[in-house]
């Protein structure tokens, strides 16, 4: 199975275009359902909506779980860490294969940062709204710094993202 974790704001009322493209991303990705497990950080937002689309089309979502949260109910598993937030997300880098950046703040940057840190593939979402979009600035010649651990992706086409996370996850 491809593990294939999303990073997304939390907002409970996420920016429009950023809700529209994570429906695209999940729609393509769920034509491949039957090999991908979509790792959340299971909570409301961008995650929320990812895992109620994900879910609908027959997909397993795995919410891992800062503390002790329930998360949103569209978690077919959920792993409570009991860690922080922030802790929470390296559980879920690390058990990724490859990362795509569905529209966010800080935590979501971080979540992005993290995975390059690990030379996990990501893929960022721009065009969203979020101050994600803005990473692509970073990563002038593709990579956050010198190192050149991972070439980062960026698209505004969320079935192109998709499609990218498939491939970068084998």
């Amino acid at each position: 199975m491809i593990q294939i974790a999303i990073a997304g704001s939390s907002d409970s009322e996420p920016l429009p275009k950023a809700v529209a493209k994570t429906k695209e991303f999940i729609k393509e990705l769920a034509k491949y359902k039957d090999n991908v497990v979509l790792l959340t950080g299971g909570r409301g937002g961008i995650m929320e909506v990812a895992s109620r689309e994900f879910t609908k089309f027959g997909g397993i979502v795995v919410g891992i779980l800062p503390e002790r949260q329930e998360g949103n109910e569209f978690n077919t598993i959920r792993i409570k860490t009991g860690m922080d937030f922030v802790e929470r997300s390296a559980v879920m880098v690390n058990s990724a294969d490859v990362l795509v950046v569905l529209g966010g703040g800080i935590g979501t940057m971080v979540e992005a940062l993290m995975a390059y840190d690990c030379s996990k593939p990501i893929i960022v979402v721009t065009d969203t709204g979020y101050p994600s979009d803005r990473l692509e600035l970073l990563a002038e010649d593709g990579y956050f710094d010198h190192k050149k651990l991972v070439k980062v992706r960026f698209t505004k086409d969320a079935k192109e993202a998709a499609r990218l996370a498939l491939e970068l996850a084998r």
